[in-house]
């Protein structure tokens, strides 16, 4: 693996490169995204494709990619321009997207069609195109409302309540008295934190985006909207569905959960090797995918 910085005017983009340029086999290189996961995320994923030249890297201001704009904020048409930096140097690539990071991709095909030939959006987070996307919107302002009076602790445990909440948030979701970080196994103090780009608002220009429809329909790019089998009733779950829908597709079903490419190392472990196998599937075209709904 090689490692590479990119220095562009509002930020030094450091991208790892797993496999040689060009790449052996004349297929585009594939690149995984997250956000606010940045390359550690994949190193599992990576590996189930020894074959391939790979790429991952850490979003501006996350990880090792250090930002000199003078924000703190993550929105999806930035990191797309980011990711175009990087692009541009390669040719196009192939695509897995997760999370933050599938809104980020979207972003990109929509503002450079050229750049992405096959992407795969793992459970994009646009909360306001499910039917209840107010009460998502209220429910994500309590996650960040949590952290800002109590920390991370605090914080995480509204965040795992509200993503593991099944359906929509109805009043019994609001109803509920405040998790006890504790019950979650997370600290009950206060870590005197507060810009966490998963549980205060900084990135809350992602969750609220909405993808250009016409953009993303006169892209050449192929695009699938992925979910896990085993979210398909909560929060991620459905805004999959809401934006598969919105592109005019179904939801094709991917092994495992939200994090299902993981393995043990962030505590919550996916299905690495059946999940590696399913996006092999998908990029070669479909073969072998049970039908999607």
């Amino acid at each position: 693996m090689e490692t590479y910085t990119l220095r562009t005017a509002g930020a030094d983009l450091v991208h790892d490169v797993r496999g040689p340029l060009p790449t052996a086999d004349g297929r585009p290189p594939l690149f995984m995204i997250g956000q606010p996961m940045d390359a550690t995320g994949f190193v599992a994923l990576a590996a189930r494709f020894p074959e391939r030249t790979v790429l991952t890297y850490d979003p501006r201001g996350l990880g090792r990619s250090t930002r000199k704009d003078g924000r703190t904020d993550h929105t999806p048409e930035t990191q797309a321009d980011d990711l175009h930096a990087v692009i541009e140097a390669l040719g196009p690539v192939e695509m897995f997207a997760s999370s933050g990071g599938a809104v980020t991709a979207l972003a990109l095909v929509a503002r450079h069609p050229g750049d992405v030939t096959t992407l795969v959006a793992h459970e994009p987070p646009l909360i306001t195109l499910t039917p209840d996307g107010p009460a998502a919107v209220r429910a994500r302002a309590g996650v960040r409302d949590a952290y800002e009076k109590r920390g991370w602790g605090a914080g995480m445990a509204a965040f795992v309540a509200m993503t593991s909440w099944e359906g929509e948030f109805t009043d019994a979701y609001f109803a509920q008295p405040d998790p006890d970080p504790a019950a979650f196994g997370m600290p009950a103090e206060d870590d005197g934190t507060r810009g966490d780009p998963l549980l205060s608002d900084r990135s809350w220009a992602i969750s609220d985006y909405r993808p250009d429809v016409d953009a993303l329909a006169a892209a050449t790019t192929r695009v699938v909207i992925a979910v896990g089998e085993e979210s398909r009733s909560v929060q991620t779950g459905r805004t999959s569905a809401a934006t598969a829908e919105l592109l005019g597709q179904r939801v094709t079903v991917f092994p495992s959960h939200h994090g299902g490419f993981l393995d043990g190392e962030f505590g919550y472990p996916g299905k690495p090797d059946e999940f590696g196998q399913r996006l092999r599937e998908v990029l070669d075209g479909g073969q072998g995918m049970p039908a999607a709904s």
